[in-house]
């Protein structure tokens, strides 16, 4: 399998416009950001792993 770590333009878009966003958080704010968005990963890898143990 060939990885390719480099973001798309639209993904580069998108994170640029992110950074924006987040630039005017409280602290608090971007802490409840930041684990909402690790949980949101954790569950995107609890598919990705069902889905390839479902292919088996």
């Amino acid at each position: 399998m060939h990885l390719n770590p480099e973001l798309s333009l639209e993904q580069q878009f998108k994170l640029r416009v992110l950074k924006q966003e987040v630039q005017n958080l409280s602290k608090e704010q971007s802490q409840e950001y930041l684990v909402e968005t690790f949980k949101q990963l954790m569950i995107k890898d609890i598919w990705i792993s069902q889905i390839l143990n479902d292919r088996h």
